[in-house]
Formats: C-alpha cells, structure tokens, sequence
C-alpha cells in the first residue's frame, strides 16, 4: 500500500472515535507495528492530534486546537451537503451565510457522482412554505451545554396566550419538531415537567447552580412532547379512536398538531388540541379515516351541525336524493 494511501486508511480507522491497538491497526493495514508507529507520527507533523493511552498501548483521535481535514464516505458527504443546505434555508438564524460558504466548498470538491445524489435530492425536494420561526445558534449552544451539565437555567419566557415573565427550568433535552425548536426542563416555580418554545424564551446569565437529574417525564421523550405541545396550550383537548393503523393515520397528521397512540393493529387513539371546535373537527374530519369521538363533550353538538350543513350542501349539487329538478 502506497504510504498516502496508507495514512489516509490509517486517518479513517481513527476517526471512528474508538480505541485502536497498534496491533489491529498494523493487521488492517497490512503492515508492521513499526510502520504504525512511524505513521502515527506522520499524522502528528500535520496537526492530527493522535493519543496514544498508558497500560494497555493503544491509538485514539482527540480534539485539537485547530480543525484538521476531515475524511467522509460516500454517504456521510451527501449528508453534509444536505444538512447544509438545509441550514442555509434558515431554520437556525444566523447561520445562513456561514452554510453557504461551507456549502460551497464542500460542492466544490465533492466527485461528480455525488453532486449529482446531492443536486437529485434538491431538484426533487420542494420547501414547504410558513416554516417554522428561526432561533439564534449561539441560545441552542448554551440550553444544549446546561442540559449537559446538569446546571439550571434562568430565562424569561412569553406564552402561547402572550403573558411574559422569569422562569427556572432544569433542562433536560432540546427537540426540533420539524418547524420549532423546543426545551424540556423541569420548572422549579411550578414544581412540574415542562415544554418551552426556544424562540420564546430570551436566556439570562449565568446559570443556575448545578441539579441532580430526574427521571424524565417518559421514556420516549419526542412521544411525550408531541403529547404536549398537540393539546396542552389550546381551549379544546380533542380524544378520538381513530379507525385505521397508528401508522396511517400518523402520516397524516404532524406529530406537533396530534399524539397518536395504537390500540390494536386496526385502530389507535389521537389527541390533538385547537382553540375552535370547527378547526378540531375539520382536522380529524378531512382524514378521509372513521372514528369516534371521547372528548370534549362541546364537539358533538359542532359536528351535527357542520353535517347537516355539509348534507345540505351536497344535496343542492345533486347528492343522495338526486339532481334537483329542472323548473
């Protein structure tokens, strides 16, 4: 094996982040425990920051001062690109400019098979519009570091209603839905699990002192957050059985409007939250799937009459009881 080639194959074994014995490296190498040894050091001189552990002698790749050059498959590149365009659409403010730089040289060296996966992907991809409000980088770096280090934090926060004032969570995970970004922290004021918009919420500093984590809410923390933020906030809470799969029905319907939970493999219970009636009943309604309704007790008398009025309707174009007569 040429000794480029080597150093590169060498570089990529450590970048796996585990442990390698210099006798593993020289059997996947080919070569001598020597030759490791020597190209280990080469990878030194050019700012690859490789430790070799006391005991048992073995090689890993730290983190250095400065960002050496990166080597990533196939698959990982296409990744990179698509994460970066994505990123340069807007979903985190004031990263947009920087991912179109990065962007650009990674296009720049990427292999004309893989430009062509990457540019497939973005002909054949079409942004939805009203997306979701953006958040600055550097408060997600600073909620995900205290959930890390288990230190509370203190920010004010506005409600869905629009009342605004101090709160200290202790965090536990940040969670993108897809349109927000969200906390799930445990409120101490109000002694209780809670879910906070990132964009909402304008962080104080420093920290809080450090807490001992509990045990979260659920195990399935985006179940639990789905449930949260598909009801919690509205006027209504909606319940219905729905009959058809979870599955089925979880494809039309966001996890962030709607908790779906299975009941059997034909059927499976839906909770979602609206401020209207109207606006509950036409969600589950245009799913095109049957189902029955628990909860509120207000929604029976809304869809008796959107019913009668939708009958009514299809009966002046020709419904059920025939084209109306011609005069």
């Amino acid at each position: 094996m040429e000794t480029s080639a080597r150093l590169l194959r060498l570089l990529s074994l450590l970048q796996t982040h585990r442990q390698w014995s210099g006798a593993e490296l020289a059997e996947r190498l080919g070569v001598t425990t020597r030759t490791v040894r020597r190209d280990v050091g080469r990878l030194r001189e050019l700012g690859y920051p490789v430790h070799a552990t006391a005991g048992a002698p073995g090689y890993r790749l730290g983190a250095g001062t400065d960002l050496p050059p990166l080597l990533l498959d196939d698959d990982e590149a296409v990744a990179v690109a698509v994460g970066l365009r994505t990123a340069a659409g807007g979903s985190v403010t004031g990263i947009e400019e920087t991912s179109v730089r990065a962007l650009a040289k990674l296009e720049r060296v990427l292999p004309s098979r893989l430009r062509r996966r990457v540019h497939a992907l973005r002909s054949m991809t079409v942004p939805m519009g009203g997306a979701g409000s953006a958040v600055d980088p550097a408060c997600l770096t600073a909620i995900a570091s205290a959930c890390r280090d288990h230190e509370t934090l203190r920010f004010d926060y506005r409600t869905h209603e629009g009342r605004e004032g101090p709160r200290a969570a202790e965090p536990y995970r940040l969670v993108h839905s897809g349109r927000h970004w969200y906390l799930l922290g445990w409120d101490t004021g109000r002694a209780g699990w809670r879910t906070y918009r990132v964009d909402r919420l304008s962080l104080r500093t420093p920290n809080g002192p450090r807490f001992v984590p509990r045990d979260p809410p659920d195990p399935d923390v985006a179940a639990y957050l789905s449930r949260s933020i598909s009801s919690a906030p509205y006027r209504y809470r909606g319940r219905f059985t729905m009959h058809a799969p979870a599955e089925v029905v979880a494809r039309r319907m966001p996890a962030t409007v709607a908790a779906i939970e299975p009941i059997d493999a034909r059927s499976c219970t839906l909770t979602s939250g609206a401020n209207d009636l109207d606006e509950l009943a036409v969600w589950v309604a245009l799913m095109d799937v049957d189902f029955d309704v628990h909860e509120p007790p207000e929604l029976a008398g809304r869809l008796l009459v959107l019913s009668a009025r939708l009958a009514a309707a299809a009966r002046s174009l020709g419904g059920p009881d025939g084209p109306p007569e011609e005069p």
